[in-house]
């Protein structure tokens, strides 16, 4: 990991800009691939997956005695850690369910917004080297609870042309039942297009590689909403001098070993903990098993020393990471500063690992910047906001002088008439 101290301010962006891509070869790959998908459907999928995920399948559809086979599979343990996770999330979500209020905005004009599920959805599980049976919970549990109609679950099979047994188990819990062995683009394709075994959702949920995310932005461009734009984890972590090293450098890595292309920064007000947690990162990496995969993402990696909390806000802020770690005594006052952020740890024992799994909250959020203007995905995420407004003959009164004259001051003539037939109605004339 780099070591930058006390950087000025005209500095902090480049310091903090995330691995680079070739946009342009990617875009033209994804492309490729949704197009083959959107024309050839099935056979394209089936292609495809032969290719990136080197396994031949005859159907794509994950049958009923392959659910019943996963669940002999995995251990009671790991059971009872899902139900757990399950509930937390399901508690956390139900939280955010609203009731629609009546507002009368003028006398005789009444306008309410009324939630509606989105009907179908399609979610996007990873797989590859960590099958995220967590992401199956964090995306399904809110879609059921929002209502949606049908929810279809896209993950890459094994070699051996199966889900992994974890990944079934979660959705079984979370009350899934359309699963589909696709992974990649090719997934996220078939859910926007539809084919022949996997039916086209209106709205596209889940993390993914740098592929997958450019394939969402991609559909997202012709009629298919997406959750956001998601791609290779990061993690931010703020501390002090009295922070515990180990804890931190355990968090760093823990993001690191999602990928390659992962980052992950320390901004610290301390020379000890900046010494502190190095020493810890360079010890606890030799014993992680994805070691490779972490090193190359600490490649990316910074640890900055600041002058004081003030600096380590704001270059927090900028960076807009998808997770915050505050790990400082005054964390409490630190956090009513965040502004840019997708999800926000709090004190020494508040580790990711809790939010990626089972504290309640969702660990499917905006990266690479984008906690500036996103939200992490949440209930109000699988909900469209109808509004409705009743205007009684007394509302027209109050309201009707002032829409007639602003339809005339914009030369819409066709509003304005619509407004003064009732108006005129009301006198009679």
């Amino acid at each position: 990991m780099k070591i930058v101290r006390y950087p000025e301010k005209s500095l902090w962006k480049s310091i903090l800009e995330r691995p680079h891509i070739d946009a342009a070869r990617l875009g033209s790959t994804v492309s490729s691939i949704l197009e083959d998908v959107k024309r050839d459907g099935d056979d394209a999928v089936k292609k495809y997956e032969e290719q990136f995920d080197h396994v031949c399948l005859q159907s794509l559809s994950v049958s009923k005695e392959e659910m019943d086979e996963a669940e002999q599979l995995v251990s009671d343990k790991l059971k009872d850690a899902i139900r757990l996770a399950y509930h937390n999330i399901k508690v956390f979500h139900e939280s955010q369910l609203t009731s629609p209020s009546k507002i009368e905005t003028q006398p005789g004009v009444t306008c309410w917004q009324k939630p509606v599920a989105i009907q179908r959805v399609g979610l996007y599980i990873p797989g590859g080297s960590a099958p995220l049976f967590s992401t199956v919970l964090m995306l399904a549990t809110p879609a059921k609870i929002a209502g949606c109609e049908r929810i279809v679950l896209c993950t890459p099979p094994g070699k051996d042309g199966k889900v992994h047994p974890a990944v079934l188990f979660a959705a079984k819990v979370a009350g899934v039942s359309d699963i589909f062995k696709a992974g990649g683009v090719q997934a996220i394709g078939a859910m926007a297009y539809g084919t022949e075994s996997i039916p086209s959702v209106y709205k596209i949920f889940g993390p993914g590689n740098q592929y997958v995310m450019e394939a969402k932005q991609q559909v997202s461009l012709h009629g298919v909403a997406i959750d956001m734009p998601a791609g290779p984890s990061e993690v931010c972590v703020i501390a002090d001098e009295n922070a515990d090293c180990a804890f931190i450098a355990a968090d760093l890595l823990s993001q690191a070993e999602h990928g390659p292309d992962s980052q992950v920064v320390l901004i610290t007000t301390s020379e000890k903990a900046l010494t502190g947690v190095q020493q810890e990162v360079i010890a606890q990496l030799e014993s992680l098993p994805r070691k490779s995969i972490a090193s190359q993402a600490l490649d990316n990696s910074k640890l900055v020393l600041v002058h004081d909390d003030d600096e380590a806000m704001d270059m927090a802020n900028l960076y807009a990471p998808e997770h915050l770690i505050i790990q400082t005594d005054n964390y409490a006052e630190l956090a009513e500063r965040v502004v840019n952020a997708g999800s926000v740890f709090l004190g020494r024992y508040a580790c990711e690992s809790a939010g990626d799994y089972a504290s309640g909250t969702n660990h499917t959020l905006p990266t690479n910047g984008y906690a500036t203007s996103y939200s992490g995905v949440n209930l109000d995420s699988y909900f469209r906001k109808i509004t409705f407004q009743h205007i009684s003959s007394r509302g027209i009164a109050n309201i009707g002088p002032a829409v007639a004259e602003m339809a005339a001051a914009e030369s819409l003539d066709g509003h304005k008439n619509a407004m003064t037939l009732r108006m005129k109605s009301l006198s009679g004339n």
